[in-house]
């Protein structure tokens, strides 16, 4: 990946995105172990969510706790340098992560490239994370066209 931002320099790249059933924030190193062992409950499923096809992610064997934190911070480095952005989304309390967004520089039919994931015991929330998401999109960032695979 280039270092460039993949979004203009005055755009204020959103904070959060709120629903009644989940909320979006940045993904961070305080997410680790949350993080870690929502995907790793989750393994199959999240190879089974559209937009995964390539069967490398999540790692079949998992890794460590260490080894998720520091891609943890590559993302966050990533949002802060504006390279790409990754949010945790948490359930509707905020307590708890049950999936991720990410939004990267697309692919060239694409300005953004967007993938997603919830917690296989969190399954009934895939659509409605879709498609708040695809609203968010089209309303709060600068990007003509997303690669998002439909649910």
């Amino acid at each position: 990946m280039d270092n460039r931002a993949f979004v203009p320099e005055d755009f204020a790249v959103p904070a959060h995105l709120a629903t009644s059933r989940f909320r979006l924030e940045p993904l961070g190193p305080r997410h680790n172990a949350a993080d870690h062992a929502a995907w790793t409950s989750s393994i199959e499923h999240i190879r089974a969510t559209p937009g995964y096809p390539d069967g490398n992610w999540p790692p079949v064997g998992g890794m460590t706790l260490e080894a998720n934190l520091a891609d943890l911070e590559r993302h966050a480095n990533d949002f802060a340098l504006r390279r790409g952005f990754t949010y945790t989304v948490l359930d509707a309390a905020g307590d708890d992560v049950i999936g991720c967004v990410y939004i990267y520089p697309g692919d060239g039919d694409h300005d953004a490239h967007v993938s997603s994931w919830v917690r296989a015991d969190r399954a009934e929330l895939d659509a409605p994370l879709y498609e708040a998401v695809t609203a968010w999109l089209s309303t709060h960032w600068p990007f003509g066209t997303a690669g998002y695979e439909p649910r």
